[in-house]
């Protein structure tokens, strides 16, 4: 069975080649769950670039013994992408998270622009919603079987963003009206990219004018309009083909 079938557990350390236990919830998912059992083989990963493989030595009811065969370290892509995305309302938001991770995104920032139906407020409400955002990037980066899982950081003004604007390699923001295409803006070839995704309401004049004035190029996908949770995959998509990330 080739490395990229195999099913990822994450760990909070990985263990050293030889003899592991993998416990927890995740242990409790690979035993019970997925069933695994003596012989077969699986993936561990630290979501900050460490792998390991191992194989299943023993299945227990909540657990199971392992043997590591190898360990290495994934190293993040020369430029990387931090995908600003608007509060989108309902599950809309955990959507456009989980895609842009299967698609590669290294962070999200969540982004609380001017027409975001959805409001994450500073108490318990705000938190369980961006709790969500970071648990569907752990389950995608799974899923895709990713050595990293992209961080997702406290929800920012537009002021803020601006001001990541500021220190990035380059920003994208991506916007109907713009006339310049993605497919021929120039980009760096490392270092940090912003891609900047609206609400379904749009972009305000006020908060394209001040991204601009911080260093951002408006730029179009298509010929269409997407919606708000699925344009960061469209996007990342081709910036892999654009760039050395897909190589």
């Amino acid at each position: 069975m080739s490395e990229s079938s195999l099913p990822v557990f994450t760990v909070e350390q990985l263990p050293g080649v030889g003899p592991a236990v993998l416990d927890g919830p995740e242990g409790k998912h690979a035993a019970t769950v997925r069933r695994l059992r003596a012989g077969e083989q699986l993936l561990l990963s630290d979501r900050s670039g460490g792998m390991a493989r191992c194989e299943v030595v023993a299945a227990a009811k909540d657990s199971l013994q392992l043997a590591v065969a190898e360990t290495w370290q994934e190293p993040q892509p020369a430029l990387r992408v931090r995908l600003a995305q608007a509060l989108v309302k309902g599950d809309r938001g955990e959507l456009a998270v989980e895609l842009a991770t299967e698609a590669g995104v290294d962070a999200v920032v969540p982004w609380r622009a001017s027409r975001c139906v959805a409001k994450w407020d500073d108490g318990p409400r705000g938190a369980k919603a961006l709790a969500r955002w970071r648990s569907t990037a752990e389950q995608a980066a799974k899923q895709a079987r990713r050595a990293w899982t992209p961080e997702v950081a406290e929800p920012v003004s537009t002021k803020q963003l601006a001001a990541l604007v500021g220190s990035a390699a380059a920003t994208l923001v991506l916007h109907e009206s713009a006339t310049e295409p993605l497919a021929s803006v120039e980009l760096p070839e490392s270092g940090e990219l912003v891609l900047v995704v609206g609400p379904e309401g749009g972009i305000t004049g006020a908060e394209l004018a001040a991204l601009t004035e911080a260093g951002a190029h408006v730029v179009r996908l298509g010929p269409t309009v997407l919606r708000a949770s699925t344009a960061a995959a469209v996007a990342l998509g081709a910036l892999g083909v654009r760039t050395d990330r897909w190589a």
